[in-house]
């Protein structure tokens, strides 16, 4: 199995504090992610790395990306984990699905 990050065993640490210890979710949000926040001149807007992520993947979704896609992308453990939460996103697309079989089938017909 090929590492998450070249030249890194699987188990360490992606994000650590200066020191190199395991960080602490208030301790990240407080320190960093809320100045951040504020530097970028974002304070008033109520953002989470949550909201954040949903963002995302609303994003990707928006741009076609395939269910399985934004499976990897989010670190899910299945497809149906990430249609529970996003499955709201994805458009209905049966009217496209159905030009895109009759298209196929007048091509093979052509043929």
């Amino acid at each position: 199995m090929k590492p998450l990050v070249e030249g890194r065993p699987d188990d360490a640490l992606l994000f650590t504090t200066q020191r190199g210890a395991r960080i602490r979710l208030r301790n990240w949000r407080n320190r960093e992610f809320g100045r951040a926040v504020k530097a970028a001149g974002l304070g008033g807007l109520g953002l989470t790395p949550h909201k954040l992520r949903h963002t995302a993947a609303s994003l990707a979704i928006a741009a076609g990306a395939d269910v399985k896609v934004v499976q990897t992308m989010l670190g899910h453990a299945t497809a149906t984990m990430t249609l529970d939460l996003y499955g709201h996103l994805f458009p209905d697309r049966l009217d496209e699905v159905a030009e895109a079989m009759d298209a196929a089938r007048v091509k093979a017909i052509a043929a």
